[in-house]
C-alpha cells in the first residue's frame, strides 16, 4: 500500500522526510504567497517603513525602534527563522520587489525618513507593475522622533506618491 511521496510527514512540524524535508514549513512559505499581496518594509537612519497593499488580511507587525538599535526592520519566515534587513519584501511580488530595494539601497545605504517612506512606496509601486493610490496603500512608519507605530493619512501618502512621479 502507498501512500504517495509524503507518507505522513507532512503531519507533523518536526519529523523530516527521507528527502530532508519538513512539508509543514514548505506549506507555510507557499501560503505567503497565496494571498496574492506584497509588502515591502525600509530602514533608514532614525526610521523604518512598511508599504502594504490595502487588502492584506493580517497585520505584519515587522518594523520596531529601539532606543540602542534605532530603527529595525526584520523579515521572519514561517520557519520561525528571524534576522534584520535594511529593506525586505514578502508575499507574491517579493522578488522583482527585493532586487529594486537591493539595488537603490546599494546605491544609498543611509536613507533619511523621507527617502526611506518613498523607497518603500516606490518598491512597492514598480514590483506591482501599477501605478498606486494612496487609497490603495497603507503606510505604517516608526521613528525616533515618534516610537510608536504612526499610518500615515492618504494625504500624506498621496504627498510622497506625488514627490515620487516628479523625480522620474
Amino acid at each position: 500500500m502507498s501512500r504517495g511521496s509524503s507518507a505522513g510527514f507532512d503531519r507533523h512540524i518536526t519529523i523530516f522526510s527521507p528527502e530532508g524535508r519538513v512539508y509543514q514549513v514548505e506549506y507555510a512559505f507557499k501560503a505567503i504567497n497565496s494571498t496574492n499581496l506584497t509588502a515591502v518594509a525600509v530602514k533608514g537612519v532614525d526610521t523604518a517603513v512598511i508599504a502594504i497593499q490595502k487588502r492584506v488580511p493580517d497585520t505584519l507587525l515587522f518594523i520596531s525602534y529601539d532606543d540602542e538599535k534605532g530603527p529595525e526592520v526584520y523579515r521572519v519566515d514561517p520557519a520561525g527563522y528571524y534576522r534584520g534587513m535594511k529593506g525586505v519584501a514578502v508575499g507574491v511580488k517579493q522578488v522583482p520587489a527585493t532586487s529594486f530595494l537591493e539595488k537603490k539601497i546599494k546605491k544609498k545605504a543611509d536613507l533619511t525618513s523621507t527617502e526611506s517612506i518613498e523607497l518603500a512606496i516606490e518598491a512597492l509601486q514598480s514590483s506591482l507593475g501599477i501605478d498606486v493610490r494612496s487609497k490603495d496603500l497603507e503606510v505604517v512608519v516608526v521613528s525616533k522622533d515618534n516610537t510608536k507605530f504612526t499610518k500615515l493619512t492618504n494625504d500624506q501618502v498621496e504627498h510622497h506618491l506625488n514627490q515620487i512621479a516628479n523625480r522620474d
